[in-house]
């Protein structure tokens, strides 16, 4: 609820307008930060992932929970240097990777078994759809009546105020780090990343997760500009940002709790196509009914997407690595969330439109359904 996602993706694009036009930026120019929280993700949330498999995740969610909250409370104090917004989002880029979804992935994946899928989906979904409607509402409404920095600094007191209580009370590791806290945990039954990155199917899901899920996120933290194009008010892309998270924390877990039941992830693809079709009413409606709707098909793909994700490596490659397994993941994830922003207001700053690049996307998600149905089942000979 409190992570990077919520607390920055969600809120992004309504921040986009009010920066551009105060400081007289070019919407690339300002969001090359998204570019820069993928490079940081890239190299640190591997990182961030072996140790939580060595020394557990709770000290780092809650260092990370303060860092991060800090880092967005400093862009309140903009000043119209495009180097000192860059730095604050450098800040906010490796405070983020700490309290990152793919440690949080590890701890929930080491307390649960037989219902892992709907237990991740729970967690990350459940979460993100609170934090994702919270925050960018609480943007929305700050925003409008007292101006974008005071918006920042609400965001970051909820984001600590909120976050740092809950997870200090009541977040535990698993019984095999406090079993073993002056030494490495007690190892269980999986791959290593060497192991792992030696299949095709860790290329297949890393492909096909990074196509929709980096590019999904790009197109959520750009909502708002993308309808207000087509003149569609802040109330109403709010609304679809809102629907986007709903439906993408329902989906993710429905999508963990199929995956708990069957013996491979074909089942996924037809869910995972949904956004091409979520995307093509979001761009091509005309009515807030139909942009309605694509959000809900957005968030369709993108809940099948990230609920998908933790399962699979799970079942593929077990828990023995599996934080800087799903590290390198999300990094290619982050990687793509962070180029894709930037290609998408490129093509705004170039075209004066965002059509032409929803298309590309569209057509990357297309890709990366074809690469699910690729995948083998996990249960028999086909499971590795």
């Amino acid at each position: 609820m409190v992570s990077l996602t919520p607390v920055v993706h969600a809120t992004f694009g309504a921040f986009l307008i009010p920066l551009a036009s105060e400081f007289g930026w070019a919407r690339a120019q300002i969001s090359i930060v998204l570019a820069i929280i993928a490079v940081a993700g890239a190299v640190l949330i591997p990182l961030a992932g072996y140790h939580a498999d060595r020394h557990g995740a709770r000290r780092m969610l809650l260092f990370g929970n303060l860092a991060l909250a800090a880092g967005v409370a400093s862009l309140a104090f903009l000043q119209g240097s495009l180097t000192q917004f860059y730095v604050s989002y450098t800040w906010i880029a490796v405070a983020g990777a700490i309290p990152c979804t793919a440690v949080i992935a590890k701890l929930v994946s080491d307390w649960f078994e037989g219902s892992r899928g709907a237990a991740l989906g729970f967690a990350s979904g459940v979460g993100n759809a609170i934090g994702a409607t919270l925050f960018p509402a609480a943007a929305a409404v700050t925003l409008s009546h007292f101006g974008w920095r005071d918006a920042y600094l609400v965001i970051a007191a909820m984001a600590a105020g909120i976050g740092f209580p809950v997870m200090f009370f009541m977040l535990r590791d698993a019984p095999r780090y406090a079993a073993t806290a002056d030494t490495a945990p007690v190892e269980v039954a999986g791959a290593t990343l060497g192991e792992a990155i030696r299949t095709p199917t860790f290329w297949l899901v890393l492909v096909a997760v990074a196509a929709g899920g980096g590019c999904l996120t790009a197109i959520f933290s750009h909502i708002v500009p993308i309808l207000a194009e087509r003149g569609v008010g802040l109330g109403l892309a709010t609304a679809v940002i809102a629907v986007f998270a709903l439906v993408t924390a329902l989906w993710q877990v429905g999508s963990g709790m199929l995956l708990d039941r069957v013996s491979g992830p074909r089942l996924v693809v037809p869910m995972y196509l949904a956004a091409v079709a979520g995307l093509a009413l979001v761009e091509l409606g005309t009515s807030a009914p139909a942009w309605l709707v694509g959000g809900a098909l957005l968030g369709v793909g993108l809940g099948t997407q990230y609920g998908a994700l933790p399962v699979l490596v799970a079942r593929y490659f077990g828990l023995r690595r599996f934080g800087v397994i799903i590290g390198v993941m999300y990094s290619a994830i982050i990687a793509a969330q962070g180029i894709t922003p930037v290609l998408l207001d490129h093509g705004f700053d170039v075209q004066g439109t965002y059509r032409f690049a929803l298309i590309a996307i569209g057509g990357c998600l297309v890709l990366g359904g074809m690469l699910l149905l690729m995948l083998p089942g996990w249960r028999g000979e086909d499971s590795q």
